[in-house]
């Protein structure tokens, strides 16, 4: 009998986090959801765990106690939005943990215990090349690239593979969030916004058996947002 795969989400209470889960669960894998809020989910194989991503200590002792890990979905984000000259630190010092810090926390208290074959995602954005109006969101979303391709070298030897799902225009609680009035969403060429659903889909193939050649990629799923 085949044994139960892991996978650990953050951001499982909504949007790609929740979407991602519940996929991975149809598709029989074990779930630890990692969020503040208590996700709507109600699964036998979903563990949540109350989690604030921005609270480096308390990711590092969430990790600390995970074990037999087969996947590492990062999904768990905010987005602050302002032009250059009306900038807060405090706005991209909050992005940045969660984003980037919580990631790395996170990935380096469970890599010693990833299965060989493991998959690590991280959800980035199509506008880490760059957008106006989100220069400090662009700039921990970019970093994700660099950090996911050096980990990518690190681990190939064991088989495990590192890759950034880097989305457009995703319908999720972010498009409306008053925190990016400044840069509304725009509905891309394709003309309909990405659903989370599609984005977990892709994560889901990476972490199949189809994506075990795939490492070290930032994969952009833009409904043509980039063209």
């Amino acid at each position: 009998m085949a044994l139960v795969k892991h996978a650990v989400v953050t951001g499982v209470s909504s949007g790609i986090g929740a979407a991602t889960a519940l996929s991975l669960l149809d598709d029989g894998w074990r779930v630890t959801g990692l969020s503040r809020r208590q996700p709507e989910i109600e699964h036998e194989n979903l563990t949540w765990v109350e989690a604030d991503l921005g609270d480096l200590d308390s990711v590092a002792s969430i990790a600390s106690g995970l074990s037999a890990v087969n996947a590492v979905v990062h999904a768990a984000g905010l987005q602050r939005s302002a032009p250059l000259g009306s900038l807060n630190v405090d706005d991209l010092r909050e992005m940045w943990q969660v984003h980037v810090a919580a990631a790395e926390v996170l990935v380096n208290g469970v890599v010693d215990t990833l299965e060989p074959g493991a998959r690590v995602v991280l959800v980035g954005s199509r506008t880490m090349t760059g957008n106006a109006g989100k220069s400090q969101y662009v700039a921990t979303k970019s970093a994700l690239t660099g950090m996911a391709r050096s980990w990518a070298m690190e681990l190939v030897s064991r088989g495990i593979t590192v890759n950034v799902v880097a989305p457009g225009p995703t319908d999720t609680a972010m498009l409306g969030d008053p925190s990016r009035s400044h840069t509304p969403p725009k509905l891309p060429p394709l003309g309909a916004f990405i659903d989370p659903s599609e984005v977990a889909g892709l994560i889901g193939f990476l972490l199949g058996p189809l994506g075990r050649n795939i490492t070290g990629q930032a994969i952009v799923q833009c409904a043509g947002a980039s063209l």
